[in-house]
């Protein structure tokens, strides 16, 4: 498993720099930092937390909030990020994983001793107890309903926007992901589903999810919302959406995949 470094000031590769859930990119493009901007912030102690994973071949700084502007940058979103397409979105999502993380994991939740980085793995070690801590992965399902060539969407009651989505919602213990997608899905709808069949996964960062997408068939009842996390339920058919997730998030590939 790739280990975090700070023991040296390595600029690889890729360079993320953060600030809250935005990324730093070009002016112009969606080009990452160069090295002597990214040794600038570091020398001038503009990061409240950094770290490099040569096994990964990054860097990556979380900026302090009152950091000053940097000159032909700017800040996008990192979801602007991932709707970009590049092929380095994976390490963009374990390197805001891991910054906020390290942020959130400062001391042992068994002795209250100060934890520090393992030099063995992905990890963190009390100094005290000894206790290893590693970082937090929470799986969560996503699921799109059909039915004769419509596509059932949510609009969330919880974000003031107008956007339809599909249905999701985080894996209980003690259940399989079949069984999570089968009571989310009767808990949001009221609905019951068949042929539920996985599609594929998508890390998450916001906060720290691993996205377990499916597909379902409807197979009786009528979509109710329940008002407390679903707004409005609504059959769409392919070529007529409404404003949908954008690109790069599973979500947005789940409703624009025909087969």
């Amino acid at each position: 498993m790739p280990m975090l470094s700070r023991s040296a000031v390595r600029i690889l590769q890729y360079r993320y720099l953060f600030s809250g859930i935005t990324v730093l990119v070009s002016r112009d493009s969606l080009d990452l930092p160069n090295e002597a901007l990214v040794r600038r912030c570091l020398d001038n102690q503009l990061a409240s937390d950094w770290f490099c994973e040569p096994a990964l071949d990054y860097t990556t700084l979380m900026l302090e909030d009152d950091a000053p502007e940097l000159s032909g940058y700017r800040w996008i979103p990192l979801r602007e990020y991932f709707a970009g397409g590049k092929p380095d979105v994976p390490r963009a999502t374990r390197a805001m994983s891991l910054l906020k993380w390290r942020r959130n994991t400062r001391f042992c939740g068994t002795c209250g001793g100060a934890l520090h980085d393992s030099t063995e793995e992905t990890a963190r070690k009390c100094i005290l107890c000894g206790r290893i801590v590693f970082p937090t992965i929470e799986p969560a399902v996503i699921v799109l309903v059909r039915r004769e060539g419509e596509l059932l969407l949510a609009r969330h009651a919880q974000r003031n926007t107008n956007v339809f989505t599909c249905l999701a919602g985080f894996v209980e213990q003690g259940e399989t992901i079949e069984q999570c997608v089968v009571r989310e899905i009767r808990e949001e709808t009221g609905i019951e589903i068949k042929n539920l069949r996985y599609v594929g996964s998508q890390s998450w960062p916001f906060p720290d999810q691993l996205m377990l997408a499916f597909k379902a068939d409807w197979a009786s009842g009528e979509p109710t919302p329940d008002k407390t996390e679903i707004a409005e339920l609504r059959w769409f058919k392919q070529d007529a959406l409404p404003s949908i997730p954008p690109r790069g998030s599973v979500a947005y590939r789940l409703i624009m995949d025909k087969e």
